[in-house]
């Protein structure tokens, strides 16, 4: 980026912060005070885009970048209808199909031809791996994983209630409060639809773990006869109303008190907040990097993706899900998972849950493999989509939803810092 283009987007964001400003003032005081915030926020994005050099953007540029523009990986559509009627959106990666010839006759004792001599001709279903995202995500936020493992097993990946290509929230329009309970009821229903038989693999990052427990907690017996692995990535099972954010004591008990009542607010306006996030988006992008990432050289285009993702997410239904964190409590469903090999995965420097929630989740489960990924915030798999990656597949093997000759590095077992 030359100086003068650097300048010239400084002074945009500037302007686009005093417009910004001004209006907050018209709202009243405290709406000027948060001008002042959004004024300092553009002065800071300014900077950060004069002080970026071309080296660091090439450093972090990623090998599976060849794989097409973040966000970008499609699969086989489907819908699935849940118990309120909302639609809920999921995508089918098929596993690569064999070629002619690959599994037939006496042969070695392939894993096709045991199956074909156990079964007869007609193959069991193969494994699925069921992929539920985070708040104000989406299914493109398993990009990396999804590129790394495309053909070598089959995946569902589905947009969350009233996220990505979802519906909206039918009960959630109608009034309803919204609770964890109900995303374990959908993705029952996204697993009746796309995996309807065969063994399942679960993966959930943040809300999507949380999801995850929910489905344990109101069926069981899905979890003790089907489930041939579990992934919790950046979650937790209870107490989010006690994370501090990074923030100190005084502040976090400010945001506790008055945040609920203010997205509240917001909700009821949601077009002209709407409004006002795309005219001063940039103005946020140091906030979403702080509580999204922890390593100082993120490839400013992952960055940007992240921020994508989450700006997609209305602010109505940023309000309509917020409150249900702070009453989820699903570590009475973790003992379901003791009898499936079970990955516990958390970047160190997680700000929105805290790596000692994934601790207290292994705690419980004492025999699941805990990493702690250094220097990584709570998207954890953009941040660090390999290492990410590398222990999924490692748990794929484990769970027998994939060979291990079929994963190459990914299903390295070796020791690596951090893991447990």
């Amino acid at each position: 980026m030359s100086d003068s283009s650097a300048g010239a987007a400084a002074g945009d964001i500037v302007a686009a912060a005093a417009s910004t400003a001004a209006g907050w003032r018209r709202a009243g005081v405290a709406g000027a005070a948060i001008g002042v915030l959004a004024a300092g926020a553009a002065a800071g994005v300014a900077v950060e885009r004069l002080t970026v050099g071309r080296g660091m953007r090439k450093k972090a540029r990623l090998a599976l970048d060849a794989t097409g523009p973040y966000g970008s990986l499609r699969g086989t559509p489907g819908r699935a209808v849940a118990d309120d009627g909302t639609e809920l959106y999921y995508e089918v990666d098929e596993v690569e199909p064999a070629q002619p010839g690959e599994d037939e006759g006496p042969g070695p004792a392939t894993s096709g031809n045991r199956r074909r001599r156990l079964f007869g001709r007609k193959a069991p279903a193969p494994v699925t791996v069921v992929f539920s995202h985070g708040y104000c995500l989406g299914q493109d936020s398993w990009h990396f994983q999804r590129a790394a493992l495309r053909g070598l097993v089959r995946a569902v990946y589905w947009d969350q209630r009233s996220h990505g290509r979802s519906e909206r929230g039918r009960a959630q329009a109608d009034g309803v409060a919204l609770g964890i309970d109900q995303l374990g009821r959908d993705l029952k229903a996204v697993i009746d639809a796309a995996a309807p038989e065969g063994r399942i693999v679960l993966v959930g990052h943040s809300m999507g773990g949380m999801t995850v427990m929910a489905l344990a907690d109101q069926y069981p017996a899905l979890i003790r006869d089907r489930v041939a692995a579990v992934a919790f990535v950046g979650t937790s099972s209870g107490k989010l109303g006690e994370v501090n954010f990074g923030l100190p004591v005084a502040g976090v008990r400010a945001v506790r008190r008055v945040l609920p009542g203010v997205l509240r607010a917001l909700g009821t306006q949601a077009e002209l907040v709407e409004k006002g996030r795309r005219a001063t988006a940039d103005l946020f992008a140091g906030l979403i990097k702080r509580y999204s990432f922890s390593s100082r050289d993120v490839d400013p285009a992952v960055a940007r993706f992240a921020e994508r993702l989450i700006e997609s997410t209305p602010i109505d239904v940023v309000a309509e899900f917020y409150p249900a964190f702070t009453e989820h409590d699903k570590s009475g469903a973790l003992p379901a998972f003791r009898d499936v090999p079970v990955l516990i995965l958390a970047g160190e420097k997680d700000l929105v849950t805290p790596s000692s929630h994934s601790e207290a989740i292994a705690d419980v489960l004492p025999d699941a493999e805990l990493t702690l990924v250094p220097d990584a915030g709570h998207l954890v798999m953009l941040e660090h989509p390999e290492t990410v990656t590398d222990r999924l597949a490692d748990l794929l093997v484990r769970g027998g939803a994939v060979a291990a000759a079929n994963v190459g590095e990914h299903g390295s077992t070796a020791q690596q810092p951090g893991r447990r």
